[in-house]
């Protein structure tokens, strides 16, 4: 196929050629056109940093969709190298950290595209999702192990916010242009997607209980509830249930939350609100008492005691 004229082809030709290699699902000849080409270039030494940059990128793109992790990040180490900053590298890295269970590495990853180019939803998804395994894995404490995140330099703010939002040119295979399939390089599971709507629900959940409407505030969290549970969103809710009078819903949105988080003090705290209105004094006695062991000096707790003392 294609003889000694392909041989000849000049490195943005091989670029190409990988490209549409790529674009048909072929990565393991895509990888090696690309590889080709950082040869020819490789020769030509510093003057060509950005496209090799570009062309490491591209390879570990087709690494991470053959699985090939360690190769995916080697590649996006030496983009990075090449060119510091780089968005697609950094996205790419990131993800096959996190294919590799390095969760802390991806965070970091995640993070520092962030700051490169704050309006990539993969990473934002991918932050989320970094910041939930480390939580299980490494408990509250989990950021004191995270190694340092770089500060990234304004000049490579400015210079990737530009292209990111380009349409893919030649030098990016299609499917992996991080404005693409819901940040390209991996297509991000329905689970990221869902988190991240359900963030998007319970934020519009807060922004209504700041305009006093609780009745749609619940919607809202019931909705964000069904996509992700989480402990804020069921204290929240809880809330608005005290507010609309509805105390058994409240002590059972609390109940939820401690089985996420057995200390939360907003849980206890409600609860003991809640149970207090359904006169069960003794289990709200009992939910401060918890809550005081976390918090000694929680004012609104010692207030509601010395009430329920009284009752």
């Amino acid at each position: 196929r294609g003889g000694s004229g392909a041989m000849a082809a000049s490195p943005g030709a091989l670029r190409r050629a990988g490209n549409e290699e790529f674009r048909r699902g072929q990565y393991g000849p895509a990888a090696e056109l690309y590889s080709r080409a950082l040869a020819q270039l490789e020769a030509a030494g510093d003057a060509s940093a950005e496209e090799r940059s570009v062309l490491l990128a591209n390879r570990a793109a087709c690494h991470l969709k053959d699985g090939a992790c360690s190769l995916c990040v080697a590649d996006c180490s030496s983009a990075l190298e090449l060119v510091p900053f780089g968005i697609k590298p950094l996205l790419r890295r990131a993800a096959a950290y996190e294919a590799l269970e390095r969760y802390s590495l991806a965070y970091v990853d995640y993070k520092t595209a962030l700051q490169v180019d704050c309006s990539v939803q993969a990473a934002h998804d991918g932050v989320n999702r970094m910041t939930k395994a480390l939580l299980e894995k490494d408990g509250v404490n989990w950021r004191q192990k995270l190694p340092p995140i770089p500060t990234v330099p304004v000049s490579a703010q400015t210079r990737w916010s530009i292209p990111s939002a380009q349409a893919p040119g030649a030098n990016t295979p299609p499917a992996t242009a991080p404005q693409g399939e819901r940040g390209g390089n991996v297509p991000l599971d329905q689970t990221a997607a869902g988190m991240e709507r359900a963030r998007m629900l319970k934020e519009e959940g807060n922004e209504l209980v700041k305009k006093g409407n609780h009745k749609k505030a619940v919607e809202k969290y019931s909705e964000s509830l069904k996509l992700n549970k989480e402990c804020a969103t069921y204290t929240n809710r809880a809330l608005c249930y005290l507010t609309l009078k509805q105390y058994k819903e409240a002590a059972q949105d609390c109940t939820e939350a401690l089985k996420l988080d057995p200390k939360n003090v907003k849980a206890l705290y409600r609860r003991a609100q809640a149970l207090k209105e359904l006169k069960d004094y003794k289990s709200s006695i009992a939910d401060i008492k918890s809550l005081l062991k976390t918090e000694p000096k929680n004012t609104a707790a010692l207030r509601l005691l010395q009430e329920l003392n009284r009752a």
